[in-house]
């Protein structure tokens, strides 16, 4: 689980999040305590998304999208789009570093405390996965107990599959399995490990169980390279019973 402050004393963040570029859409909306740090953010996109933490990631933040349209500096400057990245500004090449900052040691409450940004989160860049993040409201409430949180309250849609090629490569994959008739179908079931794969499934009570034990995983992997275990594993595939 990770770590939160008692939420009496933490607003509230709650997003609607959507897979670019892919149809029929799938979505989550989803809220996170606001001391949580933007890699959190990130891990907590990755499990909403069937995410498996095998690739790179990092969000970006638009300056003029999240500027008010009446603001005189809207049209007048240049867009400046401002990343965190998990590994930080030393390593990204001159002309980024600027711009780059390290997702680790941002907190969304530090960020932002307005109820309408937006982030783009980026995950595999040879797939070419993004998730649009929508910041919808930041509220508080006293009687939710912290261990509650990350947590989903509705969403529709599978996620996305490892390694497919993008929301291209699931377009093609949902076909092949609907019909399951082409050449590829049976090279696809043996890569997968499966005979049936429907990506309009969505399981709120699984979801948030994942939420209470997938984060922490990933931050494990990606800031301290710690290696999964069997049982983390385990977990990533769903090889458990859910009793929640």
């Amino acid at each position: 689980m990770m770590e939160v402050m008692p939420v009496a004393s933490q607003p509230i963040y709650q997003f609607y999040a959507e897979l670019k570029d892919y149809k029929p859409l799938i979505w989550r909306r989803f809220q996170v305590a606001g001391n949580i740090t933007l890699a959190q953010l990130g891990y907590v996109t990755m499990t909403l998304f069937e995410m498996k933490g095998s690739h790179l990631f990092h969000l970006e933040y638009s300056v003029n999208e999240n500027m008010p349209d009446d603001d005189p500096a809207y049209q007048s400057e240049p867009d400046k789009i401002l990343r965190y990245d998990i590994a930080g500004g030393d390593s990204f090449p001159e002309t980024m570093i600027s711009n780059t900052y390290a997702a680790t040691e941002m907190t969304l409450r530090r960020f932002t405390s307005r109820g309408d940004a937006t982030f783009h989160f980026f995950y595999d860049y040879g797939d070419g996965w993004e998730v649009v993040l929508r910041l919808e409201e930041v509220f508080e409430d006293s009687e939710l107990p912290g261990k509650e949180l990350p947590r989903v309250l509705e969403g529709q849609g599978f996620g996305i599959i490892e390694d497919c090629g993008g929301p291209a490569g699931l377009e093609h994959l949902r076909e092949v399995f609907q019909q399951k008739s082409s050449p590829e179908y049976q090279s696809m079931r043996e890569w997968l490990g499966t005979s049936e794969v429907d990506l309009s499934v969505f399981d709120l009570q699984d979801l948030n169980f994942r939420l209470k034990k997938l984060p922490r995983i990933f931050r494990d992997l990606y800031e301290y390279d710690y290696p999964p275990t069997k049982h983390s594993i385990d977990l990533l595939d769903r090889k458990y019973c859910k009793t929640n």
